[in-house]
């Protein structure tokens, strides 16, 4: 029991640590003039920051599945690359918000919205 109750102080204790540094939070920024596109979030030790032109953009992509395992989440297709999801997880988006969010998101780039 004592072995139990260690390895649940350790796993709050890491889960407390994660919560309080905000792991996966950060910023998206599209810059038209410049024709880029910066993301950055916050991993658990360092910054991760990575910049891409905005012509390897194909498409806005809007995923909804409903069931057991929901996901909502807008994401930008890239040309020869994966997906690059914008949306952070965890609670579902209002179907209305994700599309209008990706419409924009679209109409900003010049770009198709898929999936829609």
């Amino acid at each position: 029991m004592g072995g139990y109750g260690l390895a649940a102080v350790l796993l709050s204790t890491y889960l407390w640590i994660v919560i309080g540094i905000d792991v996966g939070s950060g910023f998206n920024n599209f810059d038209k003039e410049a024709n880029l596109i910066t993301i950055e979030r916050r991993g658990f030790r360092q910054l991760i920051s990575f910049t891409i032109p905005c012509a390897d953009v194909q498409s806005v992509k809007v995923e909804v599945r409903d069931g057991l395992n929901p996901r909502r989440r807008l994401a930008l297709k890239l040309r020869g690359r994966r997906d690059l999801p914008l949306t952070r997880v965890g609670e579902p988006i209002a179907l209305a918000e994700l599309e209008q969010g990706g419409a924009e998101l679209a109409r900003y780039l010049g770009v198709p919205l898929e999936g829609v």
